[in-house]
C-alpha cells in the first residue's frame, strides 16, 4: 500500500490528485455556498472561472470526453454569485463539448452584460466564428492540456503558437490548464506572446510540494514579469487538506507578492469531477464545494483590501474586457 507521503507525491498529476479527495455526492444540485463571506467584497468584482452544464438534450457532450457531469444551471450560477457577492462572471468553455461553444455562448447571453466567456476552437472554426463569439462576448481561447492527461512540451507548443495566430488582433487571450511542467517547456512562447496568457488553478502546482517544487520558480518569474496572469482558483485541485487548504496559502502569496496586477480569482463553480477508471456513459457527480469558504481564503491570502480590488475587479477588468 503507497503511504500518504508518497501519495502526496504522486498528487503531482491530476489524475492521483482526484484520488486523494472525498468522492463526489449522489447526483443532486449543484452546490451553493454554506459559508457567509467574512470581508467587503469590493463593487465589480468577478468570479473568473466558472462553467455551465446545460441540458444535454439540448447541448450535446462531445462523444471525445473524458467524463459527464451532471447538470449545472445558469439560475444555480446566479443563486451562487448573490451569495458570493460578485457582479460578474467568466464562462470557460468545458471540456465535455469540445470546440461547440453554444450552451457557453447561451449562457453568456442570459447572464448580460456582466458576462464574458472563454472558448476552445479547432482548426476548422473560421475567423467568421471568432468574430461573432466576440461580438458575443467571449475574450479568449482555452487550453485544456490536464483534463485529458497530455503533457508532451511538444504538443503543448503547437497548441499554444497555433492559439497565438488565431487570438492576434482580437483583444483576445490564451487560457491554459496544465502542470508545473509544460509551463516551464513553453516559457519562451508564453514571454515572448503577442497576446496575453492566463494559467488555470495555481498553473498546476501543488501545495503539498510547497513554493519550491520544480517550476513553480518559472512560474512566478512569468506573473513578476507581467507576461501571464494566474488564477488563485479551485484549492482544491491543488491540496488534499480540506476544507481549509492551509498548504494553498504560501502558493498564493507567493503568486500576489510576485505581481498583484498578474492574479485573477475563480471559484471553479460548479467543481466538475473526473474518476479514473469511470465510463465517460456514467454521469461523475459534482464535488460539493463551500465557495463562500473558498472565497474568504482570498482575505487571507490578500489581506489589503486594496489588493483585492486589483484582483478580483481591475485585473479581470483589463483581461476579460469589460
Amino acid at each position: 500500500m503507497l503511504s500518504r507521503r508518497k501519495l502526496l507525491f504522486a498528487a503531482g498529476t491530476a489524475g492521483m490528485a482526484a484520488l486523494l479527495r472525498p468522492a463526489p455526492r449522489l447526483l443532486a444540485s449543484a452546490s451553493q455556498p454554506s459559508t457567509p463571506v467574512d470581508f467587503d467584497v469590493p463593487t465589480g468584482a468577478c468570479d473568473c472561472h466558472t462553467h455551465i452544464f446545460g441540458d444535454p438534450r439540448t447541448f450535446t457532450f462531445t462523444a471525445s470526453r473524458v467524463y459527464t457531469p451532471e447538470t449545472a444551471s445558469i439560475s444555480e450560477m446566479r443563486a451562487l454569485h448573490r451569495q458570493l457577492h460578485t457582479a460578474r462572471v467568466v464562462i470557460v468553455q468545458p471540456s465535455v463539448y469540445g470546440s461547440d461553444n453554444s450552451c457557453t455562448l447561451d449562457a453568456i447571453k442570459q447572464l448580460g452584460p456582466g458576462a464574458r466567456g472563454i472558448a476552445v476552437i479547432d482548426e476548422k472554426t473560421p475567423d467568421s466564428k471568432l468574430d461573432e463569439m466576440h461580438r458575443a462576448g467571449i475574450r479568449g481561447i482555452r487550453i485544456n492540456l490536464e483534463t485529458a492527461g497530455q503533457s508532451d512540451p511538444a504538443l503543448a507548443r503547437r497548441r499554444f503558437e497555433a492559439a497565438v495566430q488565431r487570438a492576434k488582433g482580437r483583444n483576445w487571450h490564451i487560457e491554459i490548464y496544465t502542470r508545473l511542467s509544460v509551463i516551464e517547456s513553453i516559457q519562451e512562447q508564453v514571454a515572448a506572446a503577442a497576446v496575453s496568457v492566463s494559467f488555470d488553478h495555481f498553473g498546476g502546482a501543488q501545495a503539498a510540494l510547497g513554493v519550491k517544487q520544480p517550476g513553480f520558480d518559472t512560474l512566478l518569474k512569468l506573473v513578476h514579469n507581467g507576461k501571464a496572469y494566474v488564477k488563485i482558483s479551485a484549492p482544491y485541485r491543488s491540496s488534499t487538506l480540506s476544507p481549509d487548504f492551509p498548504d494553498v496559502a504560501p502558493l498564493a502569496k507567493a503568486l500576489i507578492a510576485a505581481n498583484p496586477q498578474r492574479i485573477t480569482w475563480g471559484s471553479d463553480w460548479p467543481h466538475p469531477a473526473q474518476i479514473p477508471g469511470r465510463p465517460i456513459t456514467e454521469i461523475t457527480p459534482l464535488y460539493q464545494i463551500d465557495d463562500g469558504r473558498d472565497l474568504n481564503m482570498v482575505a487571507n491570502w490578500a489581506p489589503d483590501p486594496s489588493v483585492r480590488k486589483t484582483i478580483l475587479v481591475e485585473n479581470p477588468t483589463r483581461l476579460y474586457g469589460f
